[in-house]
């Protein structure tokens, strides 16, 4: 990964992309201006609905020139750890709900090598991250309950990613929201200090690998929302 910086990132979830074209899918939207490529991880226990593993991200590992962002909606976390590291992740995030020991599992993932970031569900409070802002490097809060791509944007967690960006303080910690970050939703996020943000079908609708320049055009949209 390259140096710490806080710019806008835009990360392009591949759950709303052609499952079948998975490498011309991540190489297309790197091509129209994605930042990082966010892999979904879901496993049917912690979440209500089945993705991919490390042999997906170990797939698409050669085409991501970027960042290749996993995001574990898992339980538990640790017995995989080595694996997602092995697969090439590049920033691997836990959900602080996923365990009773999430210090171990952040401190395990930099030991792996990776840069750790810890997630939060819509129904727990900011708070929960506050002891460990000194063992991650990304902080994810979700803005729709994680399973399903789609969703409509929860309105008051703009509350929660505002104070977690004033606990992250000058910290070199990103700020990422995942769930429902479309256009309209991302000037919101961006002014309540979210750094990261994620969009799954409002990259991908409308466009296809043949067509890409639409995944562009969508991107460059979501990008002037939020900075504007």
């Amino acid at each position: 990964m390259t140096a710490f910086d806080r710019t806008l990132k835009i990360a392009p979830s591949i759950l709303s992309a052609d499952f079948a074209a998975f490498g011309a899918e991540v190489r297309a939207i790197e091509a129209q201006g994605a930042d990082w490529v966010h892999v979904d991880v879901m496993d049917g226990h912690f979440v209500p609905n089945i993705t991919f593993g490390p042999q997906l991200v170990r797939a698409i590992r050669p085409h991501v020139k970027t960042v290749m962002d996993v995001h574990l909606m898992i339980a538990p976390v640790d017995p995989y750890i080595d694996a997602f590291a092995d697969a090439g992740a590049d920033i691997l995030t836990a959900h602080v709900e996923a365990g009773p020991h999430v210090h171990r599992t952040l401190q395990a993932i930099r030991a792996a090598g990776m840069k750790a970031g810890v997630a939060l569900n819509p129904g727990t409070p900011a708070e929960a991250v506050a002891p460990l802002l000194d063992d991650v490097d990304l902080v994810l809060a979700m803005t729709v309950n994680p399973g399903f791509g789609g969703q409509k944007f929860i309105h008051p967690m703009l509350d929660k990613i505002a104070a977690l960006r004033g606990m992250i303080g000058d910290r070199k910690i990103h700020l990422e929201v995942d769930g429902g970050v479309d256009a309209t939703t991302a000037p919101l996020v961006a002014r309540a200090g979210a750094d990261a943000l994620v969009a799954g079908s409002a990259v991908f609708r409308g466009g296809s690998v043949e067509e890409a320049q639409i995944y562009g055009e969508n991107i460059a949209a979501i990008r002037a929302a939020a900075q504007g």
